[in-house]
């Protein structure tokens, strides 16, 4: 059985097709990095997956249920943390994570022992008394992080988690994905830095105006293709490497300029 399964899933807003019929199947425990340039349809493709935007056409399963028919039951397989975190800024951070532990029915003793150890795992442990108003960007990404992980989903959806962390906050989260993922969860994230897709994703796929253009393994898109790495399949791929090669001969100039 597949962890996520989308056929045939597009989005019009308008005359504006913002995903174009894209098919894709991610399988149990897969750290799957989805890319692409801004605007190409990354976030609107995981809203529809997440259950918060209603496609025109196709058919979107998370964990065997579909997102659309049986939205509780396919939410209660997943957690999705968006771009921009949404919290209740006058509960604290703990308030917040008993809430999200109340909703998914966790049993208090189990509750507790994971609260503290996301919260520990993340540095918050001193501030979770604390209002969520009072955090920073970065702070309120670790705790949205925490509630995620506090019911252990079989499916989550990241859309540029690493937005706002610090470098030990971006390495906790990349180290925590990796274990969660060994042991068969399945995380499906967006991401704009395409080293960490490079260096932790089993597969990537990669979208551009709305279509799928490329999906496999490092290894497989670049078999037979002269790029050496990721960045350079990717600017060639969505035809952003004339931009590229621009601004690396304008920098070149700028240096030859006598002052």
């Amino acid at each position: 059985m597949s962890a996520i399964k989308v056929v045939d899933l597009s989005k019009n807003f308008g005359s504006f097709q913002a995903v174009r019929y894209i098919d894709l199947e991610i399988k149990k425990g897969e750290l799957f990095g989805f890319l692409g340039p801004n605007g190409a349809g990354k976030t609107t493709a995981i809203k529809m997956m997440t259950g918060l935007l209603e496609p025109n056409t196709g058919s979107i399963e998370v964990a065997g249920t579909d997102i659309w028919k049986k939205p509780l039951e396919a939410k209660r397989k997943m957690a999705a943390i968006p771009d921009v975190p949404i919290l209740y800024p006058k509960l604290t951070g703990r308030e917040f994570l008993r809430f999200i532990g109340s909703v998914y029915e966790i049993e208090q003793q189990t509750f507790e022992m994971r609260s503290e150890k996301y919260l520990h795992i993340f540095g918050l442990t001193d501030r979770a008394d604390d209002l969520i108003e009072s955090y920073s960007h970065g702070m309120r990404q670790k705790i949205n992080l925490c509630a995620a992980f506090i019911h252990q989903p079989e499916v989550l959806f990241l859309d540029e988690p690493t937005v706002g962390l610090d470098p030990k906050g971006a390495k906790t989260l990349k180290s925590l994905l990796r274990t969660h993922c060994d042991n068969g969860m399945t995380v499906f994230m967006s991401t704009h830095i395409l080293e960490i897709a490079e260096q932790m994703c089993d597969r990537v796929g990669i979208i551009n105006k709305g279509k799928i253009i490329a999906v496999g393994t490092m290894a497989e898109l670049k078999h037979e293709r002269t790029e050496s790495s990721l960045e350079e399949l990717f600017l060639n791929l969505t035809g952003d490497s004339d931009m590229k090669y621009l601004i690396e001969e304008l920098a070149g100039e700028d240096e030859k300029v006598d002052i």
